[in-house]
């Protein structure tokens, strides 16, 4: 696989898995650099401190050079990693209980444990990791452009143009047609499989 073309970020999933069999390095470079929010998402949702999470990326990513052979469906992957980000976490956060005495008498665990949904705790869980799955199909540009959007302070639309080199009367087609394509990627589908399987909205020049 041409690196420069890895290097836009615009290369398939199918071919990134491919070519991550085959041992090219730019290609598991591009997974790594592309899932790696998915995994920060599941660790943060999980509580966990920077060294844990970053103990339970190295461990996926270990998994996932032992496994990516059995992944038939290179579409499932997001929902591979995720699902290994989430037992690697609970994994850890089991071994911790062992290790962490707990005063019997402090009601705060049981307070928390009250007051949480485990069903809603896991369908919030779920649909940011079918969002950041999706997000990270999108062409580089914009996946770019929605993060600049949603900036926080917001950036004025000049300052959005001067970053991404997309025209100011542009970035409001743009931002519909990301949306729409993010709606249509595979994570998404089978998180809200109502949505219909038409076309992907095709991607222009602007785009890339």
């Amino acid at each position: 696989m041409d690196p420069t073309a890895l290097g836009t970020g615009n290369a398939s999933i199918g071919s990134l898995v491919r070519e991550a069999r085959c041992g090219d390095h730019h290609a598991w470079d591009e997974l790594v650099h592309r899932y790696s929010p998915l995994l920060t998402g599941v660790c943060f949702r999980l509580r966990l401190s920077t060294a844990e999470a970053e103990d339970v990326a190295q461990a996926v990513w270990l998994r996932l050079v032992e496994h990516i052979a059995e992944i038939r469906e290179p579409d499932s992957l997001p929902s591979w990693l995720a699902t290994t980000a989430r037992r690697e976490g609970f994994r850890l956060m089991a071994a911790r209980r062992r290790t962490v005495p707990h005063d019997p008498a402090d009601t705060k665990l049981l307070s928390d444990a009250t007051h949480e949904n485990p069903d809603e705790q896991l369908i919030r869980s779920e649909r940011r990791d079918a969002l950041l799955a999706g997000f990270a199909e999108l062409p580089l540009k914009q996946r770019l452009l929605l993060q600049l959007l949603a900036h926080d302070p917001p950036l004025t639309y000049a300052d959005i143009s001067a970053r991404t080199g997309i025209p100011i009367g542009s970035i409001g087609p743009t931002r519909a047609r990301a949306l729409e394509r993010l709606r249509r990627t595979e994570p998404i589908r089978r998180h809200l499989p109502g949505i219909s399987r038409g076309p992907v909205p095709s991607t222009t020049n602007g785009d890339r």
